[in-house]
């Protein structure tokens, strides 16, 4: 379990500092500044932001598809929820985009389109800093094919699932959603805490990284002769080491899968997978990882949500908007606050997160006949969930 965490860990620092390197990219770049404002245009006019609030319905004819408790408060949310993820990247060196689909719940955006805008939220974000990926010279063009195909599939599959559950019962696709959640950030919160009283303790630096050597499954998969082979690492070992494409698939579509529901990028299964269970390098890896993001959260936030309803344009500016200044803020706190501290702020984002979507389950169990809950039980679980005092 330690080794999962680290390589987590590992994961989320390398796309961390993609992220730091795209926000620095288009706040320096006059071409990238001017793309963004064109994107962001609709959110300069205040009068557009207050009347999305009384639109009848989004895409897809439903009016079911947008925030439960949508308001313009929820969109001077969302670059809040885009200022804390922007501060956790750019602070600790770690991605914080597993804080945003719980965030957007807590501002009342169903589970569903809490998912489908932070899919077109990164995404978005990946197209603008899309130079930087030609600059890292790791990405593995089979690899990343292979990975493509499967991810293609995985997507699909998760935004298939997602969309049924929330036909068949909004609050059943909230329930699920939210659970995934819960377990997610339980694993990281205890291991986060743990990790933080460690480095108090040894007063130490960094014990995160991955292995370079091959793991035992990766040296079976890879005796393996299933074609297609694909070659790779060429710069690690003379001659490189060879893989099925077929394995590579596999676990493109896990990742894309997860993706799909939760929303996230899936670099913190990607990472473990190639390293620990294909043997393949730690650079190879990160290059490969943060190369598909662009085409499993493109692929994954227009044609599983966006066309169905399941993207809020506006929030995902907001959350973009928020994360740039976040990420600017995060890279002068280093400066200084000390490593103990910021890492104790991580694990509190985490554990925060964690106890919001907790609370979350009662609430939505209820609402199912599942279990019943007293009045003053409803409304602690609410104050827990939204952030909100009920009357």
């Amino acid at each position: 379990m330690r080794n999962l965490y680290n390589s987590f860990m590992y994961a989320s620092r390398a796309h961390a500092q993609w992220e730091i390197e795209t926000s620095f990219e288009i706040i320096k770049n006059r071409k990238k500044l001017l793309i963004l404002l064109i994107m962001a245009l609709p959110l300069l006019i205040p009068a557009m932001v207050h009347a999305a609030s009384t639109l009848p319905a989004f895409i897809g004819g439903k009016s079911a598809f947008g925030p439960s408790f949508f308001s313009p408060a929820t969109f001077y949310g969302s670059i809040a929820v885009g200022v804390i993820a922007g501060l956790i990247t750019g602070a600790i060196g770690a991605g914080g985009g597993f804080v945003i689909t719980p965030a957007l719940m807590s501002l009342g955006v169903k589970g569903i389109l809490a998912v489908g805008t932070d899919m077109f939220h990164i995404f978005a974000k990946a197209i603008m800093g899309t130079t930087l990926h030609k600059k890292m010279g790791n990405v593995h063009v089979g690899l990343a094919i292979a990975f493509l195909v499967g991810s293609g599939l995985g997507v699909t599959g998760g935004g298939k699932l997602n969309r049924a559950l929330f036909n068949y019962n909004p609050v059943i696709s909230d329930l699920v959603i939210s659970s995934i959640y819960v377990v997610l950030l339980g694993f990281l919160g205890v291991f986060a805490f743990s990790d933080y009283f460690r480095t108090r303790k040894s007063r130490g630096g960094d014990a995160h990284g991955g292995p370079e050597k091959m793991p035992a499954l990766g040296a079976k998969l890879q005796a393996i002769n299933l074609a297609p082979m694909i070659k790779f690492d060429e710069h690690v070992v003379p001659g490189g080491r060879r893989i099925s494409g077929v394995f590579v698939a596999v676990c493109g579509a896990i990742t894309g899968f997860l993706a799909s529901i939760l929303g996230v990028g899936g670099g913190f299964v990607t990472f473990p997978m190639f390293v620990y269970g294909l043997g393949i390098s730690t650079a190879t890896t990160v290059g490969t990882d943060i190369f598909q993001i662009i085409f499993t959260a493109g692929y994954g936030s227009i044609s599983q949500y966006a066309v169905y309803g399941y993207v809020f344009y506006t929030l995902a500016m907001g959350m973009l908007l928020g994360s740039l200044l976040g990420i600017q803020i995060g890279a002068i706190t280093t400066k200084v606050v000390p490593g103990s501290q910021i890492k104790a702020f991580y694990a509190l984002a985490i554990l925060a997160g964690f106890v919001n979507r907790l609370f979350a389950l009662p609430e939505k169990l209820s609402q199912m006949g599942y279990i019943s809950l007293s009045t003053s039980a409803g409304g602690l679980s609410l104050r827990l969930e939204y952030g909100y005092s009920s009357a």
